[in-house]
């Protein structure tokens, strides 16, 4: 090129120069930046794009209504090539995930072999690329924080996440500069930190997005948000090479002429294909050209405008440091950057730019940076692409190596990469007309008419069969016909959208036409059946040596059980913890990984882990390679799992929103899986300070749960109750007198908030009151309560009897009364809810409620019982559940246990119970007297027990006799009627 070396910006401007009023930013660019948005005079002065330019100015001129704003788009866009172009630091433009990138890209570095590396990619990721040696790809480093400071606390965490595959250019560049000896990798791209300084969510929450690939009708469904593409979970990603339209009409009007679903697919075929074949030169400048053609089709949305001249600013500021640092010559230097950026037109572009970009500090954020694995569906989800489009880029990346011969870079070591083959002599490229200067490469490219592939029938007859093959395995009635109709498919499809070749979308069509019928017989329609054919969903693994510090120390803990748990899938794991014991700590560990991964990386199928309890056998599923990403992400929390779950307890347990119950939880988890006695005090001392600032009772029902659980296991374990537990009784005791009235007339206190209250007060009374607790204030709050909801009222009943307020006789009288009353009737099952909650305060009265619920059977007449019967069945089946057992205990208690005796069976709370004889005041009946001698040493017992030692006497009046029945005549009568005498 004339005089590519040397010359700075402004040069490349005056040389260049276009006819403007800032119209290359036609859809609101910012205009001005740079000096390409203001040249003017000739343009090409030097010759180089003359011929395009011309050629240009032409078609605006026919094309267009007035030459002006056509002219300044075309002719800007061919300025931003010729300053890419004439940059003294080769810029090297790339698209992500293409496989003509990546091959371009490693012809030139074998090529050029610069020393330094310049790549898009975010600086502080760079001491991570070492590691991906260890790994298999695809994988993807991440910058994770969790304790943010200086960003709202709602965007917690903070995850940043750049995937890469062998079929990427960056990888290819990280691999020739890792494996090179003398070679510097630099990465310029901002910081993780700077990625959500610069983000505006809470100002523009209503951005509009970029086009997503299925918004065309006819385009294949979304993928299913399953594990593999959920793999980068809710990260940023940084869009390496990011290349599309982000001018809607400008994507519909692409797709729609060049007869394609979506974008992926128009990508493959105009771009991937063409330039596969292309000498470097042709290669650069058609990128350039598209990347300048959206830049300056944009929308003028401001903010992301700002956004992609900052990142451009900053690159270029970091790439002028680093020069002058070093003193590098810029001709030995590569710089590595998505299309969109290299055809940049801000005043910091080149290695004469201006300097005066000032890059902000970071935030005190701690950013923790690893490797994750990848997948091709989690790059398609986190990038907008079409399924499976990753998949068949990697299959055209394996065929342009084996065609063209070119030896791609490998970083020494990398899992999962196949040995190159021999390589052969590379094919020549096309020739471009003579007439064309040399460095002019973009008007015979565009001037070329489309190359006609042949038709690989062999290919063609291949995928055929295996289609056909896979369906059959999915469950679909597919034939050797069938393989025929796709293969004929497959060549008309590509005739009536003007190709010679099929390419792989073309056979996907063919093959859903002609093989899927109205129901999909298996979990994979033959859409995703051809995905799977082209290459399948390739899910990258993080090597043990490239894992945390405590993602290792799991796989070392847990290799006693003897499994590949680095390997994907489910592995079951039998622990017989009796017959050896040193699976205990393996036992340990995967109780605690079960509550930190999410569900299914580790999953109990027999055993459990209870307050107190001894594990003897377990069984688990273990999925820990699958959720590989899950367990290295604890890694940046902890070295080690212990750590990880203590920090959790203690988040949890000191939360805004952390109630009574959840911090008695964490006390439990602490006993449970840590064993942690200093923990699980601390803890509760939290549970004390929350419940005493608590003025709801919506948790009642799970602190009274867990305060019992907790007591049976330090009365039963413990040689004395931990101090905080103590307080706990007493401070809710009080805490419970003081809000019960409150609850009973209060409409969002539940019926079964206030039962757990009261068995929180019953249930705890001795203790409460061993430690100091007043009886009277529980009676006060019962005798200040008024409930008027049936439902509390009978509660409040059930609470008056216990406490002995009420009689047994004067509640049934109540609930009787409420049955003969026509009015209360349709009320009756909320009384019989209310009772049925009162079981938890007060199981004594089990034997009433099912006297309750009998005598409704068995008062109601038909034509009121029957409208009655679904409201009762519904309101005891959602209130009290958990009672039924105890119902049904008692019932078959009560109730005859065969059908004949059912007719003379009389329910005993309807037999007439013997009254009690009056005691005498005469004196002694001979009845009584004779109880004397008949049971001597019964009476010598009461007589020791009361004082009197008088001795026997001969006769029944004996003084000792008498004195007895003279002064205790009630309990004589009583012991009468017990032993029949009366």
């Amino acid at each position: 090129m004339n005089g590519v070396n040397g010359v700075n910006g402004s040069s490349v401007n005056s040389a260049s120069g276009v006819s403007d009023t800032g119209g290359s930013n036609a859809t609101g660019g910012t205009g001005g930046t740079g000096g390409t948005n203001g040249t003017r005079g000739t343009h090409g002065t030097d010759g180089t794009f003359t011929t395009l330019r011309t050629q240009l100015q032409d078609a605006a001129a026919t094309f267009a209504d007035g030459p002006d704003a056509l002219e300044r788009i075309l002719l800007g866009i061919v300025d931003d090539v010729d300053r890419a172009v004439r940059e003294p630091l080769e810029i090297f433009p790339v698209c992500h995930h293409s496989p003509a990138s990546a091959l371009a890209m490693a012809r030139r570095l074998r090529e050029k072999q610069p020393k330094v590396v310049y790549l898009e990619l975010c600086e502080d990721m760079a001491p991570l690329l070492t590691e991906l040696r260890n790994c298999k790809l695809p994988v993807a480093v991440q910058a994770f924080a969790s304790e943010i400071d200086g960003f709202p606390a709602d965007w917690s965490p903070l995850s940043v996440v750049a995937p890469l595959t062998e079929a990427s250019a960056e990888y290819q560049a990280i691999a020739y500069a890792l494996d090179t000896p003398g070679v510097e990798l630099v990465l310029v791209d901002r910081s993780s930190d700077h990625v959500f300084q610069w983000d505006r969510r809470d100002e523009t929450p209503d951005e509009p997005t970029e086009p997503t690939e299925h918004a065309d009708p006819d385009a294949p469904p979304a993928p299913a948000p399953g594990e593999e593409a959920a793999l980068h979970g809710d990260s940023v990603g940084v869009e390496i090479g990011d290349l599309r339209p982000r001018f809607a009409e400008l994507e519909e009007h692409l797709l729609r002429h060049g007869r394609v679903r979506h974008w992926s697919e128009w990508w493959h075929q105009y771009v991937e294909l063409p330039l596969g074949d292309s000498d470097h030169d042709t290669y650069r400048q058609v990128m350039l050209l598209i990347g300048s053609l959206f830049r300056r089709l944009a929308p003028g949305d401001p903010h992301r405008v700002h956004v992609d001249e900052d990142r451009e600013r900053y690159m270029w500021t970091r790439m002028r440091e680093h020069l002058t640092a070093t003193g590098t010559d810029p001709a030995d230097c590569l710089y590595v950057c998505g299309a969109f950026h290299a055809a940049s037109r801000v005043d910091e572009f080149g290695v004469h730019g201006s300097d005066g970009f000032e890059i902000s500090p970071r935030t005190a954020t701690k950013w923790q940076h690893g490797l994750i694995p990848s997948s091709h569906a989690a790059i398609e989800a986190q990038f907008g692409l079409a399924g499976g489009s990753v998949s068949i880029a990697a299959t055209v990346w394996a065929k342009n190596l084996k065609r063209t011969g070119i030896k791609p870079f490998r970083l020494e070591g990398q899992a999962g990469t196949r040995k190159p083959s021999r390589a052969r002599k590379p094919a020549a490229p096309a020739p471009m007309p003579e007439e064309v200067p040399a460095a002019d490469r973009l008007s015979g490219f565009l001037q070329r008419p489309p190359v006609l592939d042949r038709l690989d029938q062999a290919e063609l007859l291949g995928w055929s069969v295996d289609i056909v093959r896979a369906a059959r395995r999915a469950g679909y009635l597919a034939s050797t016909a069938d393989a025929i109709a796709v293969f004929e498919t497959s060549i008309l499809l590509a005739g009536m959208r003007d190709r010679a070749k099929p390419t792989p979308y073309d056979f996907q069509d063919a093959a859903v036409t002609c093989i899927e019928k109205d129901v999909v017989p298996g979990r994979r329609d033959v859409r995703r059946l051809v995905e799977i054919m082209m290459g399948g969903d390739r899910i990258g693994q993080v090597g043990y040596d490239s894992l945390p510090p405590l993602a290792r120390d799991v796989h070392d803990r847990l290799e006693p059980l003897g499994l590949p748990l680095q390997q994907r899938g489910v592995k079951r794991a039998l622990l017989d913890i009796a017959g050896r014991p040193e699976l205990r700590a393996c036992s340990d560990v995967l109780w605690m990984l079960r509550q930190l991964l999410p569900q299914g990386a580790a999953r109990p199928i027999m055993g459990e882990r209870g307050l107190g309890d001894e594990p003897i056998q377990e069984s688990w599923d273990l999925a820990l390679g699958t959720h590989q990403r899950a367990l290295i992400e604890l890694g940046y929390e902890g070295v080690s799992i212990e750590q990880v779950l203590e920090q959790r307890l203690r988040r949890r347990a000191y939360g805004p929103r952390a109630t009574a119950a959840t911090v008695l939880e964490t006390v439990e988890d602490a006993t449970r899986f840590l064993r942690s006695r200093r923990l699980a005090d601390e803890l509760g001392t939290r549970a004390l300070e929350v419940l005493a600032i608590e003025r709801s009772v919506d948790g009642a029902p799970e602190v009274l749960r867990r305060v019992r659980r907790l007591l049976a296991y330090y009365r039963t374990g413990e040689p004395a109750l931990p101090s905080w537990i103590e307080a706990f009784v007493k401070a809710g005791y009080a805490h419970y007198c003081t809000l019960l009235p409150t609850a009973f007339t209060d409409e969002e206190a539940g019926v079964r908030q206030v039962a757990a209250m009261l068995g929180f007060l019953f249930s705890m009374e001795s203790l409460a009151l061993s430690l100091g607790c007043d009886r009277t204030q529980l009676e006060l709050a019962v005798a200040q309560s008024h409930p008027e909801e049936p439902a509390k009222t009978a509660l409040l009943w059930s609470a008056r009897t216990h406490l002995g307020t009420l009689t047994r006789e004067e509640l049934r009288t109540r609930v009787d009364a409420l049955l003969a009353n026509p009015l209360a009737v349709p009320s009756y099952p909320r009384y019989l809810s209310g009772f049925l909650h009162a079981l938890e305060p007060v199981p004594a009265l089990t034997d009433f409620v099912v006297e309750a619920v009998s005598n409704a059977f068995a008062r109601l007449p038909d034509p009121v019982l029957l409208p009655w019967l679904p409201t009762l069945i519904s309101t005891l089946r959602a209130g009290g559940a958990e009672f039924a057992p105890l119902l049904i205990k008692e019932a078959g208690r009560v109730f005859p246990a065969r059908l004949p005796a059912l007719d003379a069976w009389v329910p005993p709370w309807r037999t007439e119970r013997p009254r009690s004889p009056q005691p005498s005041t005469a004196g002694p009946a001979t009845g009584r007297a004779a109880l004397l001698p008949a049971h001597p040493a019964t009476c010598d017992t009461l007589a020791a027990l009361l004082g009197y030692d008088e001795p026997w006497a001969p006769t029944d009046a004996s003084p000792r006799g008498a004195a007895l029945l003279t002064r205790h005549p009630a309990t004589t009568a009583a012991l009468e009627a017990l032993l029949g005498r009366a």
